[in-house]
């Protein structure tokens, strides 16, 4: 098939293999490059030995043991190696170095807290989700010391963020008019035509608790009080955001962030508020849809801001539940009852601004269009309607997401497509994918091949035996 070749093959394992690139991407030295010194030699040769470099590659090398750590990375995320290959993944790790390397010299940014933000969220996530211990931890990447491990991770990461993003930077400009849609879908022998599973269209009505007058005051009395005593006081406003901010993710950091204002993070109000004070103010409380927040300004630099906040979210009082939850019943009775269509009940009540102007329809955040793979839903989304039949309106769900801590909802599956063969009228939107998809691989694989041609490249050993897709070992082409 078109859409399926070597090239695609050597792709996805760049994109899907791994997320991060393995260790050893030590800068060389000088006397690593190939030089006509019988002394230069003689250092080259003795590094190979000793630190088993299976090659070098621009700036980089790879070592023996970033491929042994690459299998052991996909292992303890879940992914079955018994059909990887080391020669799979040595030519994966070349990739990665070609696109970092190309990305240096193209002068691509990195944002260092960024990338450090990542890291805790890693070990975060590990310590969490795992319940597993920094010790744990340090022995998975048989590390001596937890600074040891984050600088490690610092690499891998670092490395990671510019080869995705020299990627994203080959692909930046690439579009595909309707025309090209349609050679590519008639050049697909009807044998060969993709089949895409069974979708569903699914729609909610959404009523959330409303929070009254008398909540939002308490938190913004509460916040007020926070202020004064580390102003009166001197009191810690770092351990203040420990001890009491409901945002949880910075809680550990004292609620620090780094804003910068080149690079949009978090909601204009907070921006704004952020952007306007002075060094050592803190200021007054103020809401955005989390809640409400006073913010601490510590140190500008530059772009730069360094900021602390704490968090607080009024309390959804039991009366609000009750009538939030009346009214979502009153909802459903009415639709079942043949009085309202959920479409219209849906514009007409739903809380939900995103969706309820389309009836309550769902948009799928991977296509943008209404229709979701059943085999690809999200797991919780599927469990909601699993057993759902079609235009049949789910029970009250209690739900909650980051900005609302409970919500009500109603789901109902609107329509349903069995799997089928690709149809071009049908499925233009998955055609046009598909069709995007395979002119970005041939202008990466296009990329690579002038690039391979424009670097230094050296492969070691047994290595050199490998069967690649991309030309390595710079053999003239027969």
């Amino acid at each position: 098939m078109k859409f399926i070749n070597n090239t695609k093959l050597a792709v996805a394992i760049v994109l899907t293999l791994c997320t991060q690139i393995a260790v050893g991407q030590e800068i060389l030295e000088d006397e690593v490059a190939e030089s006509k010194t019988q002394k230069d030699t003689i250092k080259k040769s003795e590094r190979v030995k000793i630190d088993g470099v299976a090659a070098v590659i621009g700036d980089f090398v790879v070592l023996d043991s970033d491929i042994d750590k690459e299998f052991i990375q996909l292992q303890a995320r879940g992914v079955s190696i018994a059909d990887i290959t080391r020669c799979q993944l040595f030519g994966k790790l070349l990739e990665d170095k070609l696109y970092a390397h190309h990305a240096i010299q193209d002068s691509i940014p990195i944002n260092e807290l960024e990338i450090r933000s990542s890291i805790e969220q890693q070990i975060n996530a590990f310590l969490e989700t795992k319940g597993g211990t920094m010790a744990e931890l340090l022995d998975f990447y048989n590390k001596d010391s937890e600074q040891s491990l984050r600088d490690e991770m610092f690499e891998l990461n670092k490395n990671s963020k510019l080869a995705g993003d020299m990627q994203r930077k080959i692909v930046s400009e690439v579009e595909v008019t309707p025309e090209e849609v349609r050679e590519y879908f008639n050049d697909i022998p009807e044998v060969e035509r993709p089949v895409f599973g069974t979708e569903l269209k699914v729609a909610q009505i959404v009523i959330i608790p409303e929070i009254s007058e008398a909540e939002k005051q308490k938190v913004i009395d509460r916040l007020k009080e926070f202020k004064a005593d580390v102003i009166e006081n001197g009191a810690s406003f770092t351990t203040k955001a420990v001890f009491y901010s409901d945002d949880i993710p910075s809680r550990k950091d004292g609620g620090k962030y780094t804003l910068n204002k080149k690079r949009p993070r978090m909601v204009k109000e907070f921006r704004d508020v952020a952007f306007s004070m002075q060094e050592g103010e803190i200021s007054e409380p103020f809401e955005t849809d989390f809640g409400y927040h006073i913010v601490m300004l510590e140190k500008v630099r530059g772009q730069e801001y360094d900021v602390r906040h704490i968090l607080l979210r009024p309390k959804v009082t039991t009366e609000s539940q009750l009538a939030a939850k009346d009214k979502i019943n009153d909802i459903r009775e009415r639709i079942v009852a043949g009085d309202l269509t959920f479409a219209a009940a849906a514009k007409e009540f739903s809380d939900e601004k995103e969706t309820k102007n389309d009836g309550g329809q769902l948009i799928n955040p991977y296509t943008q269009d209404f229709n979701f793979e059943l085999t690809k839903m999200d797991p919780e989304l599927y469990g909601q309607i699993q057993d759902l039949k079609d235009n049949e309106v789910s029970l009250v769900l209690q739900d909650q997401d980051r900005v609302n801590t409970l919500k009500y909802k109603l789901l109902i599956v609107t329509d349903r497509i069995d799997e089928h063969e690709a149809n071009f009228a049908k499925d233009y939107l998955k055609i046009k994918n598909l069709t995007l998809q395979d002119k970005q691989i041939q202008e990466i694989a296009k990329w690579q091949e002038e690039k391979i041609n424009d670097t230094y490249i050296k492969v070691n050993g047994d290595y050199r035996d490998c069967e690649f897709t991309s030309n390595w070992l710079k053999k003239e082409k027969q």
